[in-house]
This record gives structure tokens, sequence and C-alpha cells, in this order.
């Protein structure tokens, strides 16, 4: 009888749809799975899917898990080296966030479209993406802030703008996770480059961070190179690392580095001999010939980077005495111009705190005032009661 009650019982009503969020975490987490498995391809179809789901659905409890499946979207992308592919969905993801109001989304989109553009040497194309996207007024995530930082600082490197490119990698570096040590390791690889390039040496410290001596092991020697000024030395760390610098990405940066190092041992030439022919110059810095010497030297001097004069005739580099800087009045004056300087600020400060003459005076009511502002007072009052009385 239990069975046949059972069996007669009506069935419950069907179980309702997933909602939408609870069928975007299972599609992530499935893509995530299939990336750790190694199957890239299986991973770009599933989340090809979730971005078609995404596109059906315009919910704001959807904007993080969206940002999540759009950056695995790419990555799939990206190793299988296919990455151009999936732009134009980027494109089209990102005016939709900006439409709804997305910030996780578009923080993110933005990243992966700079990655995007990066990978493919588009600086242009990124600057310009970057230049007209309107960033919102607070970060929502610190690690998307470092990442956009940090390819704001790599196209600013390739823009000659080294300065700016030091500044914004130095904050994504300061910002940076400590656990992220993939992304700590390349932005030691970069910052020391454009150090370099605005003619600072770094400091050994950033070469010997636990974990890390080993990756940055190629830039080291390239410091090392750099601040001796060896021509050779450098060339055979280029020659010995060039397939690192390139995969890094750092090659272009590094070939600029060429300059540096020419006057860097050429300033070292000229603090250490008084007087030097330009052959020695040319074998002391690993040119081709004198002539190319002679060149390099003119420019360095054109330019203030050495204080010498060139000889045509003997072909020789005569340095000029360097003067005791303290045996003249520079100091004094040195000295004396930021004295006036505080002097002026505390005067203007003191000036500034004054009250003009008379000026509390002003503010206070005088009795005649006084007596007339009361009268008028009590003469409107009376007028207001005598219209209520006829009234």
């Amino acid at each position: 009888e239990g069975e046949e009650g059972a069996a007669a019982a009506p069935a419950g009503p069907p179980p309702g749809a997933a909602l939408p969020e609870v069928e975007a975490y299972v599609l992530l987490l499935g893509v995530m799975k299939l990336l750790d498995l190694g199957d890239a391809e299986g991973a770009r179809g599933l989340a090809a899917e979730a971005m078609a789901f995404l596109q059906r659905h315009n919910r704001r409890t959807l904007d993080v898990l969206a940002a999540r499946l759009c950056t695995f979207f790419s990555l799939a992308h990206e190793r299988l080296g296919r990455l151009s592919e999936c732009r134009s969905t980027l494109l089209a993801l990102q005016r939709k966030a900006h439409l709804h109001h997305d910030l996780e989304g578009q923080e993110t989109l933005l990243n992966l479209l700079l990655r995007n553009y990066l990978h493919y040497s588009l600086y242009d194309q990124a600057e310009k993406l970057r230049s007209k996207t309107h960033l919102p007024d607070t970060a929502q995530s610190t690690q998307q802030q470092c990442r956009y930082l940090f390819y704001l600082g790599r196209i600013r490197a390739i823009q000659l703008e080294y300065s700016e490119a030091k500044d914004a990698l130095t904050q994504a570096l300061r910002r940076a996770p400590v656990g992220a040590k993939g992304f700590r390791i390349a932005l030691h690889k970069w910052l020391p480059v454009v150090q370099l390039l605005l003619g600072e040496i770094p400091a050994r410290s950033d070469f010997t961070t636990p974990g890390m001596r080993r990756a940055l092991l190629p830039y080291f020697q390239l410091t090392q190179a750099v601040r001796s000024g060896d021509l050779r030395a450098f060339q055979e760390v280029s020659a010995a690392h060039q397939d690192q610098f390139q995969k890094d990405r750092t090659h272009n940066l590094i070939v600029r580095l060429r300059h540096n190092v020419i006057r860097v041992g050429l300033r070292r030439a000229s603090l250490a001999y008084s007087r030097i022919s330009l052959v020695d110059v040319s074998a002391l810095l690993g040119l081709d010939s004198s002539e190319d010497a002679e060149y390099i030297v003119a420019k360095a001097i054109r330019d203030g980077g050495i204080d010498a004069v060139i000889n045509h005739e003997q072909g020789w580099l005569c340095s000029r005495e360097v003067a005791d800087v303290y045996s003249t009045s520079e100091p004094q004056e040195a000295f004396h111009a930021r004295a006036a300087f505080c002097l002026d600020l505390h005067n203007e400060v003191v000036r500034a705190m004054r009250y003009e003459p008379g000026a509390h005076k002003q503010a206070l009511e005088s009795a005649e005032a006084r007596r007339e502002r009361l009268q008028q007072e009590q003469e409107l009052a009376q007028h207001i009661q005598e219209d209520d009385e006829d009234f």
C-alpha cells in the first residue's frame, strides 16, 4: 500500500530555471578547469559560449563574473596564439560596459585590450584607445589598476617619455600584491631599463630580491656594462641574452642604451685623461674608427656631456681643468639665494596675515545708525498693527 500510495502521489513541480548568476559561475568554473588541464581550445569554445550568454543578459549582479569570464576568454586565445581574433568581441563588450555603467568591466576590458595591442606591438593604437577611454574616478580593483599602470609605463617608454614611464612603473610596483611574483618580475625587468635610459643607475638591491635573482640576472649584467661604460661588454650581454630580451619585449629599449654606454665611457675617459688621442678613444669605447669617435666626441661636447675641446690637426681630445667649486663664490651665491627665498616667503606670509587699518570698525554699528534702525523697526511694527486692526 505504501508503494502504491507513493506511486499515486502527484509529482512535484519541475525545478525552476537556474539564475543567470549561477549559470555564469558554472561557466567560469568550467573555463578555469579546462585551462588548468591544458585544454586551451576547449576553454576557448566554452568561453565563447559564455560571451554569447553575457550578451543576452543585462544584470548588475553579473558584472564581477562577466569581468572574470572576459579575462579567461582572452587568456584562452593568448595561449592558442590567436589573440587578435578576440579583439572585436572585447571592443563590443567594452562599449556595452560603458553604456551600462559597469565600472568593473570597464577597467578589466581596457586592460585586456591594451594587452592585446601591446602583444602585437601596436603601441599607437593602444595609446589612442587609452587616451579616448574615460576611466572611473575611483579604481574598482587594485589588481586592475596595477596592470593599467604597467601597460601605461610600457607605452610611455616606447614613446621616449621615460620620466612618465618610470613614475607609472614605480607606482605599479608599489601597489602590486606581494604574492604576484610573475608580475613583480616583469616590473623589475622594465624599470631598470627605463632608469638606465634616464641616465640613472638602479640600486643593486633591485636585482637581489629573493626568488627573482635568476630571472633578473641578464638585466643585472646589462646594468654593470652600462655603468662601466664598456661598449664591448654591453654588446656581449645584449648578444648573449637577446632571446630573453625579445621575449620580455625590452629589446627595442636596450638597443637605445648603446648611446648611453658610449656617453658614460666618454665621460670617464675625459675625467681620467687630461689629453687623449681620438684613436685611443675609439679603442677604449670599442668604436669602428677614429672618425666615428671624433663625431661622437663633438656631439657630446655640444650637448654638454663633457667639458673638453678637440684638436683636429693633431687628433687629440683635451679635457679642460676641473676647477674646485668651493674655491669660487658659487656656494655663497647659492646659499644667499636660498636664504633670500625663505626671507621673502616669511615676509609675504606675515603681510598676508595683517588686517587692514580700521577693518574692525567697519563691522561695528554706530549709535546713530542703531537708533535709526530701531526707529524704522518700530514704525514698521506700528503700521503692521494698524493694518491688522483695520482688517
